[in-house]
């Protein structure tokens, strides 16, 4: 019988990834739809005849019951939420409700659907659920590499919002024996990454330097350290965490550590350019507080689920770099296209 999948944020890196990884799987693959946004013009919309979509909101917690009774869905990937750290100090409440109670909502919604009214059941034939975590509530940590069993010390809304639904995904789970797990997952990047976060910004404006249309890169805190990797070898890992007959938490990451100042380096060495001739450090773009080193140790994703990432930070950034390239080039040649088409 095919397995049908409901994503929460369908229209975003993971999501999109996701829903690629899940039909080339054999799913049936539904998004979740908020208002007027049309996945036509989104980074699903060459999957758009592959997939089905149900209105929804995470802020609406009768949409969600609604979906999950009309999809009936095997799987539930919650990966809706505004992703972008710096905006949790400018709209914390927001972040919150998004991000934090938004995952109650949906494992409300499933709670209603399947009929659990308290009492712990067996996981079997349940509804399985993927809850998004993030690095970002280890934060300040206490140890390093960072594990299943690290404390959480979020630095931000972002980070302290992320882990309300990672402690709530754990009560469902023990409360109402829901298969309910989470991926803390650490910095995953692709050319799909939205433009304001950091390596994106970075391949963008090597590609724009590199073509002779913008002249220098301004970037807050170089020396800040993360774990990143590559979107596509993530969203694998969320699909196998769902399927052991056991649910639990993992720690999904690279297990190496780069630097901003690594990213802008080997972005800038792709193109043959020396970067320290183009960045400018710009303290109006440091976090109010900052998370300085974060570090997966993810032994227990690769030793229960067998998965490993498959691209390192380098490809990955070349790879970054190579996309914007060519999208900025034909941007640029379709520019003046219509400009001659005008004149």
């Amino acid at each position: 019988m095919t397995k049908r999948a409901l994503i929460t944020g369908i229209t975003g890196q993971d999501g999109s990834y996701l829903a690629e990884h899940l039909l080339a799987e054999g799913y049936e693959v539904w998004g979740l739809n908020r208002g007027q946004a049309n996945p036509r013009k989104s980074r699903v919309s060459r999957l758009v005849s592959e997939l089905s979509f149900v209105d929804g909101d995470l802020m609406d917690q009768g949409s969600l019951v609604s979906a999950v009774d009309t999809v009936q869905p095997d799987e539930v990937y919650n990966l809706g939420a505004i992703s972008f750290v710096p905006m949790s100090w400018q709209q914390a409440e927001l972040v919150t409700e998004v991000n934090g109670m938004g995952v109650l909502r949906v494992l409300e919604a499933i709670r209603m659907v399947s009929g659990l009214n308290g009492s712990r059941t067996t996981s079997g034939g349940q509804i399985r659920f993927y809850q998004a975590s993030s690095s970002e509530m280890f934060g300040k940590a206490a140890e390093t590499p960072q594990r299943e069993s690290t404390l959480f010390h979020p630095r931000s809304p972002y980070g302290a919002a992320k882990a309300y639904g990672h402690f709530i995904t754990r009560n469902y789970r023990e409360s109402f024996g829901m298969y309910a797990v989470s991926g803390m997952l650490f910095n995953h990047e692709s050319p799909r990454r939205g433009s304001e976060f950091v390596t994106r910004k970075i391949s963008l404006a090597v590609a724009r330097i590199k073509l002779g249309l913008q002249e220098k890169l301004h970037l807050g805190n170089i020396d800040a350290v993360r774990d990143w990797g590559f979107a596509g070898d993530y969203v694998r890992a969320m699909h196998l965490m769902l399927q052991p007959d056991e649910p639990d938490d993992y720690v999904i990451g690279s297990g190496t550590m780069h630097s901003v100042r690594d990213a802008v380096r080997i972005a800038f060495d792709h193109v043959g350019l020396d970067w320290q001739d183009y960045v400018v450090i710009d303290p109006a773009l440091v976090r109010p507080a900052e998370v300085e080193v974060l570090c997966a140790d993810s032994g227990h994703a690769r030793a229960r689920l067998g998965w490993k990432p498959t691209v390192d930070f380098p490809g990955l950034m070349s790879m970054m770099v190579d996309s914007d390239l060519n999208q900025v080039s034909r941007e640029h040649e379709y520019g003046d296209l219509l400009l001659a088409s005008n004149w």
